[in-house]
C-alpha cells in the first residue's frame, strides 16, 4: 500500500491507526482529515491514494450522505468505514452505500490488518452478523441516486443546509455571494425534486445514521 488516507476527529484513535498500518504495511504514506471539508480537498491532492478509512462521526458528516457523495465523486477510491456504530443493519446499509468494508473499532490490529489486505485485494469486508441485515429501503436508494448527481459544492450546501445554516452564513463560510447559494440551491431543489428547503433536508434525512436503526443484542 503506498497511500491511506485516515478521516477521523480523534487524534488518539488516528495516531492508533497511524501505528496498526505503520507495522503492517511500511513505507505507507498517511494523511489524515479531522472533518468533512478537510476531507474532500485532501482526496483531491491525492487521487490515487488505495484506501480511505472513514468515521461518519466527524464534523461535517451527515449520516451516510458524505459515503455516498465520496463514492460518487471519488468511484475509484475504496471506502472503509471504522466506527463505533456495530448493529448489524448499520453495517449493511454502509456496504448498500458503496463502503468496500466495515470496520468496528473494537476489533483487535489482527483483524483490522486482514480487513484491510481483503479490500486491497478487491473484496469486501465486513463482520459475520452485518451479512446476515436485510438491505436498504426503496426510499433510501432513490434519496442516495439523487444525491450523487449533486455537485461537490451543491452537496456541501446541502450538508451545511441540513445544520440549521441561513444562506447569508452557507454564502460566508463559502466565500461566495448569497446569489451564488440560491442558485445551488434551486439546482439542489431540482436534482432532489423537492419543493422548498424543508423537504430537501427531510429528504436527506432518509440518510441518517439512526434511522430506522435497531439495537441489536449481537454485536461484533
Amino acid at each position: 500500500m503506498n497511500e491511506l488516507l485516515i478521516a477521523d476527529d480523534h487524534p488518539l484513535f488516528r495516531e492508533a491507526l497511524r501505528g496498526v498500518v505503520a507495522s503492517l504495511f511500511p513505507g505507507t504514506a498517511i494523511y489524515e482529515a479531522d472533518r468533512i471539508s478537510n476531507l474532500y480537498p485532501l482526496v483531491d491532492d491525492h487521487p490515487d491514494a488505495d484506501l480511505l478509512l472513514l468515521d461518519l462521526d466527524i464534523p461535517g458528516a451527515i449520516g451516510f450522505s458524505a459515503l455516498v457523495h465520496l463514492r460518487a465523486t471519488y468511484p475509484c477510491l475504496p471506502i472503509i468505514l471504522v466506527t463505533a456504530h456495530e448493529q448489524a443493519r448499520f453495517m449493511r446499509r454502509a456496504m448498500d452505500h458503496g463502503a468496500m468494508g466495515f470496520i468496528p473499532k473494537s476489533i483487535d490490529s489482527h483483524t483490522l490488518g486482514v480487513a484491510l489486505q481483503v479490500v486491497l485485494d478487491g473484496g469486501t469486508w465486513l463482520p459475520e452478523i452485518g451479512s446476515c441485515a436485510p438491505g436498504i429501503s426503496l426510499d433510501e436508494r432513490e434519496v442516495a441516486a439523487k444525491l450523487r448527481e449533486l455537485t461537490p459544492q451543491q452537496f456541501r450546501v446541502l450538508q451545511m443546509l441540513s445544520t440549521g445554516q441561513l444562506n447569508k452564513q452557507i454564502a460566508y463560510e463559502l466565500n461566495v455571494s448569497e446569489a451564488t447559494i440560491k442558485a445551488h440551491m434551486t439546482a439542489i431543489l431540482r436534482k432532489l425534486g423537492a419543493s422548498n428547503r424543508t423537504q430537501a433536508v427531510l429528504m436527506a434525512s432518509h440518510l441518517g445514521l439512526n434511522q430506522d436503526e435497531p439495537q441489536d443484542a449481537n454485536t461484533f
